[in-house]
């Protein structure tokens, strides 16, 4: 068998650049899938009902999915070639900068961020994701992410397409320490703290770590950080069990019952802020377009005064083709259409059997993305694509409350 090096020089070499991701399908045992990730009914649960329905497919990602019981490779991206597979994770390592170019290979050594899909039928808790400092306690990395929501993908709403973010301005900690006091005895009360706002397709919102926040039933495009941590501080959701570990698990072991440090891990002022919609919505902003096509900014603005990822969508017209150039290597995922992005073919699937592979997912090297790459709609509909870069690869992205000018 080839070596994963020969096996990535030359996938980038019949790609021009550019690698075939198989789908990479997530479970969580403590969700209901929505259903709209065009899975086949049936394989919902192809990785049995012990393992929780599958309701995420992640993309471009050489992180691990923090679930218990999980398959060694969960939440890792196989590139494709000729019927072999191999995982992205091993290709950056045995290439480096050659893939995701060397600003990002010099200072992490790896692709640190990771997109996906998240669908599920309702709300999931109110929860926070740790930031570096707190998740280097117990060995893993924080989690700022942000959110898109493809019309494409949100035919119907399903459950709840609400989300809360944050808590009340006058919500004191006490009154947070108090709802996780009350942790057994049913729904702890956080959500009566918290606002809601109502999920709106084809527009977004960055979400910094530290914050609580409960994802409602929108399917989701999240860029983020590599990372899997989180700390949920609703005890009851659609009267559901919230077990209390899922609340401490990337917390230190010594302070798991220590309710006060739970609160005070939350990023208050942020959580309060009387201004967050201001501070974190994000609509879509035209980065460039030209005859039948456009390109626009889904996600950007920094986190704590740092790109750490952003997003764009392109939309092709019937017939239309352009080259893009962007600043770095990005995950590129289908959404809508057929076409090719140079000589691979790209198309949006309808159904997807567990374990098959599809067209519509590719990794885009930095050197390509920086020359340039060409799309083609070959179809008789819109050809729509979302794409993510990792940190500091689009210097000229919009800041947050950009598209209101």
């Amino acid at each position: 068998m080839a070596s994963i090096n020969q096996l990535a020089t030359s996938a980038l070499s019949e790609g021009e650049g550019i690698l075939r991701l198989a789908p990479n399908w997530v479970p969580r045992s403590f969700l209901q899938p929505g259903r709209r990730l065009k899975l086949h009914p049936a394989d919902y649960y192809a990785l049995g009902m012990h393992r929780g329905g599958i309701d995420e497919r992640w993309f471009g990602s050489t992180t691990e999915a923090a679930n218990e019981n999980r398959n060694e490779d969960e939440g890792l991206s196989y590139c494709v070639l000729d019927g072999e597979r191999f995982l992205l994770r091993d290709a950056v390592a045995e290439l480096g900068g050659e893939i995701i170019g060397n600003d990002i290979w010099d200072k992490y050594q790896k692709w640190p961020v990771y997109s996906k899909f998240f669908d599920n039928m309702g709300p999931i808790p109110h929860h926070m994701h740790q930031n570096a400092e707190q998740a280097a306690k117990v060995g893993q990395e924080g989690k700022p992410e942000s959110y898109y929501f493809p019309p494409q993908m949100n035919a119907i709403g399903n459950n709840f397409p609400y989300t809360f973010m944050g808590l009340e301005p006058g919500t004191s900690k006490q009154d947070v320490v108090d709802c996780l006091d009350r942790w057994n005895d049913g729904d702890n009360g956080i959500l009566d703290l918290s606002k809601a706002y109502r999920l709106k397709p084809g527009t977004g919102w960055l979400i910094p770590p530290c914050v609580l926040h409960a994802p409602g039933s929108l399917v989701t495009y999240e860029p983020q950080w590599g990372s899997d941590v989180f700390g949920m501080y609703q005890s009851l959701v659609e009267g559901r069990m919230v077990p209390r570990s899922l609340l401490t698990k990337d917390f230190p072991e010594e302070f798991h019952n220590d309710n006060t440090y739970m609160v005070d891990a939350l990023d208050w002022d942020k959580n309060v802020d009387p201004n967050y919609k201001d501070s974190n919505y994000l609509e879509p902003i035209v980065s460039e377009e030209g005859d039948n096509w456009c390109d626009r900014w889904v996600v950007y603005g920094k986190v704590n005064g740092e790109q750490l990822f952003t997003a764009k969508e392109l939309t092709l017209q019937p017939g239309a083709k352009c080259t893009i150039k962007d600043g770095g290597a990005y995950g590129w995922i289908t959404t809508q259409g057929s076409g090719k992005v140079e000589n691979l073919t790209l198309q949006s699937p309808v159904m997807i059997r567990f374990g098959e592979m599809t067209e519509d997912e590719v990794f885009v090297t930095c050197k390509k993305a920086n020359e340039g790459v060409t799309f083609e709609n070959t179809g008789t509909e819109p050809l729509v694509g979302l794409r993510y870069f990792g940190p500091g690869a689009q210097p000229n992205a919009p800041a947050v409350g950009d598209h209101r000018k």
